[in-house]
């Protein structure tokens, strides 16, 4: 609890005991009438001041101008009758408050979860200057620049580490807890804290463009953007109080008019009471609070589990999913090329690889990177000379005075040597040496662990078809969407292509249904902004990606996306419930108010009693871990 809610509770509980207290010390007249006024004011002085203030301004018809009305009634009805009977415009009032304290450690329980998050933003860099370590703003720090981040302090611009390994407590945007290892050559993000070791780290971002960055400015604006549900709530609110209020009026006067018009006593106690009760059961707390808290706690339990959800009208959306569609390389598989076999060699495996990855020691290229990942030693580029690049086949080098020559099929057919076709899906390395042929290395891209699981969880989620779209060969994509149990694949596709599947399958779609992309690179970012709902690998995934998605996943694993699925239905179901329960308790109420069954009490129920339980409600949204 912070100060303001400590003290709203000691307010609640002195006016809770001076009621009571006052109930066994005799009284009467203005004494009385003076005594109760003083718990009264104690727990409700701000909302008279608020509605004083409201009146000033022209905004007249909230809560807390409904709340003083009806309790300020309560007592100038309380004295008219002369009953002293003061309890129900203090019971009121604190029945209110108590609500309003609930609704405030509710804000304050799903606003910790962004808070946490936000608490990823690094205060200063640390940079080198004659020998020592100067603390300076992360904004004044350039692409290219050395920073040293010390065990214990956060990453504060991405990079890439140049010197060191150490442990990263990536938790706060992954919502991961198991640490990750880092060591030189690595690519590090903003927003992770070194656990253990002193890393250098070359920058390769501005502050401005870095991850933490990002994150925190999706997470400030995600409020600003309004889900259909709220906006129906705040039209609602805006059309239903004035109207309840005319409502009470008219209840206040008409009957009586009516009554002494066919000659009958007025009875206007009654009904100023009737009408009074009127405005408290109407006022509309429980729909205008709970219904934008339940979204909030949504979002808060969302960015806990590592999931950034843009804004509350993206979260509406996510909940009415019914196709998802994938990008291959990056989101269902590793976008990490490995040697997963060496077939016909006529030299043993670590002697093929050694003379390939010393062949392929000049090229940047993923296969060469590839193969010396596979050879695991140093690179001894002294060993390598004449090395020959035969456009779109392969190189041919020299290594140990051996003729070394890695390539596709055309470069064996262009050096006259009969290659083994291979079977197997993946990219094919053949390899020659002196002119004789000696074997082909398999190479293809990892399927990421959770994929097959994450696909079978969509489909309980309520996913109804899952789509893959990829620039592989048909036999490549064909392998992974039949190994993950994707229903459709479509393959050998440039990006403006998968737009125009993307196009093409939501005109299958009905109108009900959303369709969500599912993407990590640059060339994803239109395909991302044309769905119903884009979804970005954000770990490795590019700057445009993340800015064209909706939902950006923090630690790129493809489980999450069934998990934001089911946390945006769960918000959903709750919203829903919340609206339902809230308009059929006050309905029921305002009939029997009107009519005058139900008294002050109920109406206490009606309003503090329903925005309580709609609050407990609303922050169920923030639980989302068993999800």
């Amino acid at each position: 609890m912070n100060k303001k809610q400590k003290l709203m509770l000691i307010r609640i509980i002195i006016s809770l005991l001076m009621m009571v207290a006052l109930f066994f010390i005799p009284s009467s007249g203005a004494l009385r009438l003076v005594l109760y006024i003083i718990p009264y004011l104690i727990v409700g002085y701000d909302i008279l001041i608020k509605a004083f203030k409201g009146i000033i301004r022209g905004q007249v018809l909230d809560e807390c101008f409904l709340m003083a009305t009806a309790t300020v009634g309560a007592f100038a009805l309380a004295i008219y009758e002369n009953s002293g009977d003061y309890t129900e415009a203090i019971a009121v009032m604190l029945f209110y408050q108590i609500g309003e304290l609930f609704q405030s450690y509710a804000v304050g329980k799903s606003r910790k979860n962004i808070t946490e998050l936000m608490d990823i933003r690094p205060d200063y860099a640390n940079i080198e200057k004659d020998g020592k370590l100067e603390k300076v703003d992360p904004d004044d720090v350039g692409i290219g620049s050395t920073i040293i981040v010390q065990p214990g302090e956060k990453v504060p611009i991405d990079g890439i580490v140049i010197e060191g390994n150490s442990t990263l407590n990536t938790a706060a945007l992954t919502g991961e807890s198991l640490p990750r290892e880092v060591q030189s050559g690595d690519e590090i993000i903003s927003g992770s804290i070194n656990i253990t070791g002193l890393l250098k780290i070359k920058t390769t971002k501005e502050f401005g463009e870095s991850t933490v960055s990002k994150i925190l400015d999706l997470v400030e604006n995600a409020s600003s953007r309004k889900s259909r549900s709220e906006d129906f709530i705040s039209k609602f609110a805006r059309i239903y109080t004035p109207a309840v209020c005319i409502g009470a009026l008219l209840l206040a006067i008409l009957p009586p008019v009516v009554r002494i018009a066919v000659g009958l006593d007025a009875a206007w106690e009654s009904w100023i009471y009737r009408a009074l009760t009127f405005l408290v059961i109407s006022c509309p707390c429980a729909l205008v609070i709970s219904i934008p808290l339940s979204f909030f706690a949504g979002l808060g339990g969302s960015s806990n589990a590592g999931i950034l959800v843009k804004g509350s009208n993206y979260m509406e959306t996510l909940s009415k999913t019914k196709i998802v569609v994938f990008d291959k390389t990056g989101t269902l598989t590793q976008g990490v090329f490995e040697v997963n076999g060496i077939h016909h060699n006529t030299i043993e495996n670590e002697k093929i690889i050694e003379y390939a990855a010393l062949a392929e020691s000049s090229s940047s290229h993923p296969i060469a990177k590839s193969l010396q990942k596979e050879y695991g030693r140093e690179i001894d580029r002294t060993r390598v000379s004449d090395v020959r690049e035969i456009s779109g086949k392969g190189i041919i080098a020299t290594v140990d005075g051996h003729t070394v020559a890695c390539g596709n099929e055309g470069l064996m057919e262009y050096l006259s040597i009969r290659s083994i076709p291979c079977h197997s899906i993946g990219t094919i390395v053949h390899v020659a040496i002196d002119g004789a042929y000696t074997g082909h290395i398999v190479i293809s891209d990892v399927v990421k662990p959770n994929a097959a699981e994450a696909i079978r969880k969509l489909r309980a989620a309520g996913i109804r078809k899952t789509v893959m779209l990829t620039g592989d060969r048909k036999a490549t994509a064909e392998k992974i969407a039949k190994e993950l149990g994707i229903e459709e694949v479509y393959s050998e596709l440039l990006p403006s292509d998968k737009v125009e599947k993307v196009e093409s399958i939501l005109k299958t779609k009905s109108n009900d249904e959303k369709l969500a992309f599912v993407g990590d690179g640059i060339n994803d970012a239109p395909v991302l902004g044309r769905a119903d709902i884009g979804i970005a690998m954000g770990a490795m995934g590019s700057d445009a990606a993340i800015e064209a998605a909706d939902v950006v996943l923090m630690d790129d694993d493809p489980l999450k996306i069934a998990k934001a699925i089911r946390i945006s239905q769960k918000c959903m179901r709750i919203v829903y419930e919340n609206i339902v329960f809230a308009i059929g308790v006050k309905a029921l109420c305002l009939i029997l108010g009107a009519v005058g069954i139900a008294n002050m009490w109920l109406a206490i129920f009606a309003d503090v009693g329903v925005m309580v339980l709609a609050v407990l409600n609303a922050i169920r949204a923030l639980f989302v871990k068993k999800l």
